[in-house]
């Protein structure tokens, strides 16, 4: 069986695809079926989120590229950029899962969560679309084509930080 476990930038030959839901792009270890019909076993290192056309690559040296498969989702509009990212903010503070596009949102099927974007004025429609959530300003890169500065952080991840009470004798 094909075992694949390392992500590569580039390839000269991709030999077969794997599509995957969100949901299976998040998991490290599993078996998958790649769309030639060949089973093979996917293990990456945990916290790892396959994004759409990633290349990996197993010791046979044969390369896979990753595709979004299409899900049920939802996608929020709104007749302006100030309610957009009211409903935004709205979805952050519910720490939902979210993907960012030109003037649009997408989300996951959630009744409660339609609810509450259609009462902040937003026009939420469902869609079979392939789910690429914003991966947080401390998960790396994100989704949308490029990378950040420090190793592709949105923030800077403090190493270590001091805290500073009045009561600590080099404060004095």
């Amino acid at each position: 069986m094909l075992s694949l476990h390392t992500k590569i930038t580039s390839a000269d030959t991709v030999h077969d695809r794997l599509r995957l839901p969100f949901d299976a792009r998040e998991r490290c270890r599993q078996r998958v079926r790649l769309e030639s019909g060949e089973e093979a076993a996917l293990f990456v290192v945990r916290g790892t989120v396959l994004r759409d056309g990633e290349l990996l690559t197993g010791d046979d040296g044969r390369v896979v590229r990753i595709v979004a498969a299409p899900e049920p989702t939802y996608v929020v509009r709104c007749t302006d950029a100030v309610l957009l990212a009211r409903c935004a903010f709205h979805l952050g503070n519910r720490h939902t899962r979210t993907q960012v596009g030109d003037g649009w949102l997408r989300i996951r099927v959630d009744p409660v969560l339609k609810d509450m974007l259609e009462g902040l004025g937003g026009v939420v429609d469902e869609e079979l679309a392939p789910f690429e959530p914003e991966s947080g300003a401390y998960g790396g890169g994100h989704g949308h084509g490029h990378e950040h500065g420090a190793g592709g952080l949105l923030a800077p991840v403090p190493l270590r930080q001091k805290i500073h009470r009045p009561s600590d004798p080099s404060n004095t």
